[in-house]
């Protein structure tokens, strides 16, 4: 199937299951928006076409926008300054990432944590700067993190395996199985999360990040609106969509990214709205 037609055929059936469940094809404006990144806003290093337009003329409109992120592999200042290389202007303060959602998580809960990682250097040294003591000593390990890993591997999994065993919890920073690229997508902290899990039959205590409740407290406040009143918008039923209704949102899944019109159909979870990319939440 050449790939015009085969963009059509998925389209028509968008179309007809949103038809078929009874969502609206028409997206009210809203007074404030949290845009999940990858797969929503942009795909690796370019912007999802019209995402710019959109944020703009959202802005224009007076609405609050902030963008959520689950990949804890940069700080908001990075996040920002890529949105803003790729013409969405953003400071630090628009981007609530997985990282701030663990740091407020293990602040509250664990304030005076030693802390065991599986991750990359970058939360490692967020945490550090956060006041945590971090260790490789299973023995002296209260909390194992466990993260979106790269450097991921045996040593780490060992490590950490003997930490729980001797009675460190776990707290993730996100569930997501893999992370939409250019190429086809790289393992997420699901994965490693689940080596961990298999090996010590221990669950995780918490998992921070979207679809979490830690998560959708800390942009809500940064929105500063109340929640019938903003919208998540993603392309991930499990995350963007079931955290927007859970807190009380709208939630607009957008099939940009990571669902494809049949797991939409398959699926239990009912977005409020169902757009092909950005550019249904207005008319450009």
């Amino acid at each position: 199937m050449n790939r015009p037609h085969q963009k059509a055929t998925e389209q028509a059936v968008t179309q007809s299951i949103v038809e078929r469940k009874g969502r609206l094809d028409f997206v009210p404006l809203y007074r404030g928006y949290a845009f999940d990144l990858d797969g929503t806003i942009y795909l690796g290093d370019s912007l999802i076409p019209g995402a710019a337009q959109v944020i703009e003329t959202l802005r224009a409109t007076g609405a609050s926008i902030v963008f959520v992120t689950n990949k804890p592999l940069e700080t908001s200042a990075d996040y920002a300054a890529k949105l803003t290389k790729l013409g969405i202007p953003a400071a630090p303060l628009d981007v609530i990432s997985a990282i701030d959602a663990l740091v407020l998580y293990l602040t509250k809960r664990h304030p005076r944590a030693r802390l065991m990682t599986i991750a990359e250097p970058l939360l490692i040294e967020e945490l550090r700067g956060a006041g945590f003591e971090v260790t490789v000593d299973p023995t002296a390990t209260d909390v194992v993190v466990v993260s979106f890993d790269r450097t991921f591997d045996y040593a780490k999994l060992v490590r950490a395996y003997h930490a729980v065993n001797a009675g460190a919890v776990i707290v993730a920073t996100n569930p997501d199985p893999y992370c939409p690229t250019p190429d086809g997508g790289l393992p997420d902290c699901a994965a490693m999360l689940a080596a961990l899990e298999a090996c010590t039959g221990a669950k995780a205590e918490a998992i921070v990040g979207k679809p979490s409740t830690h998560m959708a407290n800390a942009f809500l406040d940064r929105l500063g609106v109340p929640a019938a009143e903003a919208a998540m918008v993603g392309d991930r039923l499990l995350t963007d969509v079931t955290m927007g209704l859970n807190a009380g949102m709208a939630s607009v899944l957008v099939m940009s990214g990571a669902t494809t019109a049949q797991l939409l159909a398959d699926s239990a979870v009912s977005p409020t709205h169902v757009v092909d990319d950005v550019r249904g939440l207005v008319d450009l």
